[in-house]
């Protein structure tokens, strides 16, 4: 979502009293959409969604399971059912969700069950997580069309987004603060 801008705008009412009114200056508000994936080990995903022009935002996180605010260290422990996820938030108008899935097919393995690379467990997997009909219909689209890329069947689940949990504040933007352009994960191409 845009921030407001607000400008005060003077002027003189009855009897010359200074008055003063409130103008929005975003008469058009442009409304930012949210997308949410799962694609192996979240630091890389992050990285990749972050590089695309029109995503205003993107944070690491955890969803898909049963736990509520789950740590790290309990989503490891196989125990949650959370996945690692990206949460998106992006401008319709300068990227559409069609091409973050474009994205998502060419960044991760999604043949692989609950692995990305030498990463192993459920919370690897490969996810989709949409928050409306039309994002769904668009996920299976693209799903049947990314099909033919590869000789494996693709296990990417596409499901209802879950309440999606921050993760800690040190796995945010994890590359950019080490100054690292990937993950090293072998195939990944972010």
């Amino acid at each position: 979502m845009v921030a407001q801008s607000w400008k005060m705008k003077k002027f003189f009412g009855f009897g010359r009293r200074e008055v003063y009114s409130i103008q929005n200056l975003n008469a058009k508000r442009i409304m930012n959409e949210k997308a949410m994936f799962g694609a192996g080990c979240f630091w890389g995903v992050e990285a990749a969604f972050r590089k695309l022009k029109g995503v205003t935002s993107a944070a690491v996180g955890y969803s898909g399971g049963r736990t509520q605010n789950p740590t790290y260290e309990q989503v490891c422990s196989h125990q949650t059912g959370h996945a690692e996820v990206v949460l998106v938030e992006f401008d319709p108008g300068q990227i559409s969700f069609a091409q973050l899935l474009e994205t998502f097919w060419e960044i991760h393995n999604p043949t692989t069950l609950n692995r990305q690379g030498p990463d192993v467990g459920d919370q690897y997997r490969s996810a989709i997580f949409y928050f409306t009909s039309s994002q769904r219909d668009a996920a299976l689209v693209s799903k049947e069309s990314a099909q033919a890329k590869f000789s494996r069947p693709i296990v990417t689940e596409i499901t209802p987004a879950a309440e999606f949990f921050r993760a800690e504040e040190y796995h945010q933007r994890y590359l950019e603060k080490k100054g690292l352009a990937s993950c090293g994960v072998p195939g990944a191409k972010h």
